[in-house]
């Protein structure tokens, strides 16, 4: 014979409290692979969070913290009337609105290439080797790239002077070195980046397609009609977590491939935060810097996702 028992004010059933302990413990093993996150999480991303208050104290580092005395908006009036900073958020600026403008498109344009393959040796292949650039880091990368576009011996300039013309110093000259940043950046990380494209792809229903051929309509129709509006929602999701990296163009890049020549060009936030608090020690500033960023994205992330709820999309907030 089976008791039942019944709610009493805010309590909780006793069946129902053990079978939420049943469900939890069935799921233990997911639970188990979650714990290392979380605890990743909460050291490197929630605990930091303390050291916010960098940012309106003079801090030293010869001092404890919070010995440090309280100046309130200072470090970020100081930080918004220096020059080397406005410099670096227009090139911040900059360079991410051309690589999302070129580069957000290049996945999506690529998945929808290799999703019409229909040999399925020769689309595993590509993928694979599309797939490979993301692997390598920047470092090598870099190399790579100063090896193509050497005015000695690279290949791009040998072919430049096989057309008659001068070699050029590519990645130390202003005009051309963003859109070095952006090329490459997009030759690493498209082929990476098809992979949400590709798996949203799958989930478009095929009688979708059987029933627009039947009705007449051409490829072009197809793609407009069915298969871009099938993987809207990927596109909305993955544009709006690019919006929250507006300001993050890329440390790692930009350290390997910048040089002197390019400097008024090249140098970012992350660069500034970088050379303003670790090279010359004004860690006050560095993290004002680095919290009008995050404070940025958030915004820019709350508004991209409130703009695709107007127009039909879920968004992720």
């Amino acid at each position: 014979m089976r008791l039942h028992f019944k709610k009493r004010g805010d309590k909780m059933e006793p069946n129902q409290f053990f079978y939420k302990i049943r469900m939890l413990y069935s799921k233990h093993q997911i639970i188990l692979f979650i714990i290392p996150a979380l605890i990743y999480y909460v050291i490197f991303r929630y605990k930091p969070l303390y050291f916010v208050q960098i940012a309106f104290r003079d801090f030293r580092i010869t001092r404890p913290l919070e010995k440090s005395p309280w100046v309130g908006f200072e470090h970020f009036v100081t930080l918004f009337s220096s020059t080397d900073f406005q410099q670096a958020l227009v090139n911040t600026l900059i360079i991410s609105f051309y690589k999302i403008l070129f580069g957000f498109p290049a996945p999506i344009v690529l998945a929808l290439m290799l999703n019409a393959l229909r040999n399925a040796m020769f689309k595993r292949i590509s993928q694979s080797i599309l797939y490979l650039p993301h692997f390598i880091s920047w470092s090598v990368l870099g190399g790579i790239i100063y090896s193509l576009l050497s005015v000695h011996d690279g290949l791009v300039n040998e072919i430049v002077k096989w057309f008659g013309f001068e070699p050029i110093y590519f990645v130390g000259d202003k005009a051309y070195f963003r859109g070095i940043l952006v090329a490459s950046e997009i030759w690493k990380t498209m082929g990476w980046g098809t992979i949400l494209y590709l798996a949203a792809l799958t989930r478009i229903d095929v009688s979708l397609y059987e029933a627009a051929r039947v009705d007449g309509a051409s490829r072009s129709q197809q793609l407009w009609h069915i298969t871009l509006p099938g993987i809207s929602t990927t596109i909305v999701v993955l544009f709006i977590i690019n919006i929250g990296h507006l300001l993050d163009v890329g440390f790692e890049q930009i350290m390997v491939m910048s040089n002197p020549m390019v400097t008024s060009v090249a140098d970012i936030i992350d660069t500034y935060v970088f050379r303003v608090g670790l090279q010359e020690g004004k860690h006050s500033l560095a993290t004002a810097a680095g919290l009008f960023k995050t404070l940025v994205a958030a915004v820019l992330v709350y508004s991209a996702d409130r703009l695709a709820k107007v127009i039909g999309q879920r968004g992720i907030i």
